[in-house]
């Protein structure tokens, strides 16, 4: 048996899409960190879908507590902007699964209605989101968590998870403000400056936009790769100020 865990904050927008795709599913646990529009309303509306509330703790710990709550030990993490093609949810449900193993799944990555084939971090884009809780689990990160795989087997699935990450350029910007926070906190130790803060933003926009063929993608590669150097630039200017707070002032 397998439960289908999701964190969701404002997520109407997306969210009854991605649990249409898991009405297959046995259980669907919605963890909820303070959604203020129509998100609990939505998820309560599915009959194997059981929702919990609880405080956003970073995404990792989130994650993390989200799997200990399911009813089941094998865990399918599932975004709230995520959907199962009805092919990758049948072959989920029709696999023996194996504990010493994890599985990856192929998300494709959607802009303005088109799949992207270009910029890092959109294409190829295989995750692993499939694991049994007593093998393993998220790693604590407040963002860019994964799930741990030593001595696991990464076994690939098949069919497609699409990915419709931002729908509006605000969303870009909103991710980009929370995903440099996360970032400066959770690296907190490290030292950063504008000189590093402008170089990681130019080598951030280069490898997406020359490296990873970016510039195939017409606009939209041209605003992905530029958002990809902006949130890189933001990560290290915002860990540069933290760190400049932080430090105490000769007397």
């Amino acid at each position: 048996m397998i439960s289908a865990t999701i964190l969701t904050k404002n997520s109407e927008e997306t969210l009854a899409a991605t649990l249409e795709s898991l009405r297959s599913f046995p259980e669907v646990l919605v963890v909820d960190t303070g959604s203020a529009d129509r998100t609990l309303e939505i998820a309560k509306g599915f009959a194997n879908v059981r929702v919990l509330l609880k405080p956003f703790q970073g995404f990792g710990k989130t994650h993390n507590i989200a799997s200990s709550l399911a009813a089941n030990d094998w865990i399918l993490s599932i975004d709230s902007d995520e959907v199962l093609s009805f092919e990758l949810a049948a072959e989920i449900l029709g696999k023996n699964l194996d504990r010493s193993s994890v599985y990856s799944l192929d998300r494709h990555n959607y802009f303005q209605g088109k799949h992207i084939k270009y910029c890092a971090g959109w294409y190829p884009d295989r995750i692993v989101r499939l694991y049994h809780r007593k093998t393993t689990r998220f790693t604590d990160d407040a963002v860019h968590e994964k799930i741990l795989t030593p001595n696991l087997k990464i076994v690939p699935l098949a069919h497609r998870l699409i990915h419709t990450p931002y729908r509006t350029i605000d969303q870009f910007i909103h991710k980009m403000q929370l995903y440099s926070t996360l970032f400066a906190e959770q690296n907190r130790e490290k030292k950063s400056s504008l000189t590093k803060a402008i170089a990681h933003g130019l080598a951030a926009f280069f490898k997406s936009y020359i490296l990873k063929r970016g510039f195939l993608g017409g606009k939209e590669g041209l605003i992905i790769s530029l958002y990809n150097g902006h949130t890189a630039y933001y990560k290290y200017l915002k860990l540069a100020l933290q760190s400049k707070m932080q430090t105490p002032n000769p007397e």
